[in-house]
């Protein structure tokens, strides 16, 4: 009975979370409630245990204290709505995101602190999945090939995860020489005994070198040993792709480009725009390389799930500071109403996120867009005279396919020739192409201190409230007002405070600086 409570929930000794009873944690829907000396003794045991880690990371627990009660943390909504509340091109209209809106969160905010606890509960969902398949493996339960894919899949949700949170609790890997300032504990181990518990609790921040080392080592497992092949699951080319963004970040170009460059005729972008979210097929369009799939009876419900929060319920608009960028052209088939934009009394919403019945939109983690533009940037910084050129063309590819007349309306390396030229046209498409997909985030993170297209901290955002409609006006760049103002990168808010739950229990752990 206590392997029970420990292994199901993950870090409630390690995070702090003692609230939770027993009656709580065995009171969980049957995908999460295997006991782990059951778990891993026979096959269908086995993929329901697995399923029970995608529900980790689609749903989450949240304060609920049941695995189906949680708010999308961290993969399943959380990521969309806080990598664009933390960004300009959002605006927060209530209160459900605006402590990281305005940057006006603590050790206890309760959207930071999940990030933090759901994300490590997924990671020990996770670890705790490598080694009862080893040990089913051992026993002949399974094949190792079998078990090879569910290792697989799991240092994928594994790495991502450690990855995403790094990049709201750790500085840029630029930000010191070698990457040697303090990242996130890299977790291993599957805590499911007092004497792990006590091990991990011992361990001390990795720095954020050692952070992407075993973030791309993760990765390149995956790659090796993953054969599912669905968008809703792990696959080998998700880590593939997983890999262009994080040497991206990590500044090492030409690994983008080798990475990148292994996808080269297994997806196509979709004719239009707006096709990879169609919720009829959201998951099997030839763009969507990984998923989180959702269903009418499994999703983050009202509070959380991304056609509520960003749609219906009209919580998160799109903000005048991007929808008036003179480089989003006024007739992009992005701007279509109806198809990508939702307008109501006058503000701009997105819907890519359309279900407001069922709440079945698949969270978009990773797509082939997303690839091509990596590489693009990576060629244009990489500045030969060939890599150049494929910058542009890589470019068009995205760009072209949102063009009312790409003959006359595409980039030309008359004026995009160089990468100082290029990069800021890349980084300005990238707003535009994944706006309300919760990329914007990673990319103010990891511009800090950049050598061509720099962004200092935390740029100047609207007030939060509903903006007025005449702000939605084309013709000019926005001018302002701006309620809320930039927060420089030397500025301690720029990067999140550990939680306090976790500096309770933990806290050799080190909080970060001046919270």
């Amino acid at each position: 009975m206590k392997n029970i409570i420990k292994s199901i929930l993950l870090s409630a000794v390690v995070l702090g979370m003692s609230s939770c009873t027993e009656e709580k944690i065995l009171d969980l829907v049957p995908i999460n409630n295997v006991p782990t000396d059951l778990a891993f003794t026979t096959p269908t045991y086995i993929e329901t245990y697995m399923a029970g880690v995608y529900n980790a990371a689609a749903i989450g627990t949240y304060n609920s204290g049941t695995s189906n009660g949680g708010r999308g943390y961290v993969w399943g909504a959380a990521f969309v709505e806080q990598g664009e509340c933390m960004g300009e091109d959002a605006v927060n209209n209530a209160t459900f995101y605006q402590l990281t809106y305005t940057q006006t969160y603590d050790p206890t905010s309760a959207n930071n602190v999940y990030y933090w606890v759901d994300g490590y509960r997924l990671i020990n969902r996770c670890n705790l999945m490598i080694e009862g398949v080893n040990d089913a493996v051992a026993k002949g339960v399974i094949t190792k090939a079998v078990g090879d894919d569910y290792i697989g899949q799991s240092k994928f949700l594994r790495a991502i995860t450690h990855f995403e949170l790094l990049n709201y609790f750790a500085r840029p890997y630029n930000h010191t020489a070698g990457a040697t300032h303090l990242g996130i504990p890299y977790r291993e181990v599957g805590v499911n005994t007092q004497a792990e518990i006590d091990s991990e609790n011992a361990k001390p921040r990795n720095t954020v070198a050692e952070c992407y080392a075993k973030v791309l080592a993760d990765l390149d497992d995956a790659e090796k040993l993953i054969t599912t092949a669905t968008t809703s699951r792990a696959s080998k080319n998700a880590a593939i792709a997983f890999k262009t963004r994080v040497y991206l970040q990590k500044r090492d170009w030409a690994n983008v480009v080798v990475e990148g460059t292994k996808l080269n005729g297994k997806y196509t972008l979709t004719a239009k725009p707006g096709d990879p979210f169609v919720p009829a097929s959201n998951l099997t369009n030839s763009e969507s390389i990984f998923s989180i799939a959702h269903s009418a009876t499994s999703n983050p419900q009202v509070n959380a799930a991304l056609a509520s929060i960003l749609n219906s319920r009209a919580l998160v608009n799109i903000s005048p500071i991007i929808w008036r960028e003179p480089k989003w052209l006024v007739d992009d088939k992005r701007r279509e109403e109806g198809v990508m934009i939702k307008t109501v009394a006058g503000r701009k919403y997105t819907n890519k996120y359309s279900d407001i019945v069922n709440l079945t939109d698949a969270a978009p983690v990773i797509r082939y867009a997303e690839v091509l533009l990596n590489m693009a940037e990576a060629q244009a910084r990489l500045n030969t005279a060939s890599s150049l050129t494929s910058s542009l063309a890589l470019l068009n590819q995205v760009r072209n396919r949102s063009l009312a007349n790409p003959l006359t309306q595409a980039y030309t390396a008359a004026t995009l020739n160089t990468p100082q030229t290029l990069v800021p046209a890349i980084l300005i498409e990238r707003r535009i192409e994944f706006l309300m997909e919760g990329r914007r985030w990673s990319d103010i993170h990891r511009l800090q201190n950049d050598d061509i297209a720099p962004i200092n901290g935390i740029p100047a955002k609207l007030a939060n409230a509903a903006p007025a409609a005449a702000l939605y006006t084309l013709g000019t760049a926005y001018p302002g007002p701006f309620g809320v103002p930039a927060l420089p990168y030397t500025d301690y808010k720029f990067i999140w405070p550990i939680p306090q739950i976790e500096m309770n229990t933990n806290p050799g752990l080190g909080q970060n600086p001046n919270w």
